[in-house]
């Protein structure tokens, strides 16, 4: 009896060391829960974080570039930010690089109403387009304008404020905005009106979309804590995606006011942009030829002045084998 009373003694001891054993990690989006943010939710709900000994805690974002600083400055473990907000914070002397390559195809779009009729990127000329100060959109359509020949002098653009950009599609005040295909798409949808977006991974300036990053100093105190995390986030959302709808009920219960329907459809969208040409597969997973191109539209249209490898940037040595 008393080694059987011993025996438990053991086991609950080690369940006790186990639940002190959760490292508090606070991980910070680039935005207001959307459809893009689902799967971390549902991972956590689901308890992966937690069976990898990680307690996690996420606060929504206030834009891709507020998160690098954020994150950078050791306020939050990891972030959810696009690659051009990373490499262009990280080439100014920040200690941030991304440790799973999430979105491989960038969702920025020129998004209209179907009815103004724009298909092709020859249909942008003439047009107007709705674009936000400082707004990286601005800098990256020129990218797609030289690799289809148009004529810039002929396309308006027209600044607004990043909230107003919908509301002046739907006036038609503008002809079309610079955002996103999981998200303007679906709130000018959402208003009953039939959306278009011509997206500009698929008309010749692909750049890779949303990272997830820490710190170098992260990467090197705490290596195993870093797998850790890129594990649980690649099962969330393998999970998500077998699972959708249980994704975005486990949401909901973050946030209630959630559009469920405009989420889930958001959350689809994101799905389609997980993967590129040249990275299929395996969630997470960064390639060459993608950094390579983003690293060279960078140089080329948003003044980046950096002659270091996308190795500096991203890392895929993380990732679960």
């Amino acid at each position: 009896m008393k080694w059987i009373n011993f025996a438990i003694g053991l086991v609950v001891l080690a369940l006790g060391m186990s639940a002190q054993a959760q490292d508090a990690v606070s991980f910070r989006l680039n935005w207001y829960l959307g459809g893009l943010h689902v799967p971390f939710y549902y991972g956590k709900e689901m308890g992966f974080y937690k069976q990898e000994g990680i307690d996690l805690t996420i606060n929504e974002g206030r834009g891709s570039a507020n998160t690098v600083q954020v994150v950078a400055a050791g306020s939050d473990t990891f972030g959810l930010a696009d690659s051009s907000s990373l490499i262009t914070t990280a080439t100014k002397g920040a200690d941030i690089k991304s440790v799973m390559s999430l979105l491989n195809s960038t969702g920025f779009s020129v998004v209209s109403l179907a009815s103004t009729g724009i298909k092709t990127p020859k249909d942008l000329e003439g047009k107007s387009l709705a674009v936000s100060p400082g707004d990286p959109l601005g800098q990256l359509f020129r990218a797609l304008a030289a690799h289809n020949k148009l004529d810039m002098n002929t396309i308006k653009f027209v600044q607004v404020d990043p909230a107003a950009k919908v509301v002046s599609v739907l006036e038609k005040r503008v002809d079309a905005l610079l955002g996103g295909a999981d998200d303007q798409f679906f709130l000018i949808k959402y208003k009953g009106v039939e959306p278009a977006a011509l997206r500009f991974a698929d008309h010749g300036a692909n750049i890779v979309g949303m990272t997830i990053m820490t710190t170098g100093n992260t990467i090197k105190t705490k290596p195993d804590l870093v797998r850790r995390f890129v594990r649980a986030t690649a099962r969330s959302w393998e999970a998500a995606k077998k699972n959708p709808n249980a994704a975005v009920d486990a949401a909901l219960k973050a946030k209630a006011d959630l559009n469920r329907q405009s989420t889930y459809d958001q959350m689809l969208v994101d799905f389609e942009l997980l993967d590129s040409p040249n990275s299929k597969g395996k969630i997470g997973l960064g390639a060459k030829a993608d950094w390579d191109q983003t690293l060279m539209l960078l140089k080329q249209y948003r003044e980046l002045d950096t002659k270091e490898p996308w190795t500096t940037f991203h890392t895929n040595e993380f990732l679960p084998q």
